[in-house]
């Protein structure tokens, strides 16, 4: 099993993923591209202590990019997943 830490890199905090977890109880994090749900929902309940009801996943990949006019590069592919709680539980993310 790997490191619940190297698994969820880092949490989404937009005015969506607020309204999110306000009214669904979801919350959404960063995570490993090659995480996959299962391992998602172990490392959600492990850090947090959290009873997982269900995880969604986006992957989405990296955007070409351009430094002036001479290198031209690109950014990083990620992954994002939706972690549903279960009911009566929630996350204090600040």
């Amino acid at each position: 099993m790997k490191n619940p830490s190297e698994i969820l890199r880092n949490v989404i905090l937009t005015e969506k993923s607020a309204i999110q977890s306000e009214a669904a109880n979801k919350y959404v994090f960063e995570v490993s591209v090659n995480a996959n749900k299962l391992e998602i929902r172990r490392a959600v309940e492990v850090f947090f202590g959290k009873k997982v009801a269900s995880v969604n996943t986006s992957n989405y990949s990296g955007k070409a990019r351009r430094v002036r006019t001479a290198s031209a590069g690109r950014t990083a592919h990620w992954k994002k997943a939706v972690v549903t709680l279960a009911r009566g539980e929630s996350i204090e993310i600040a």
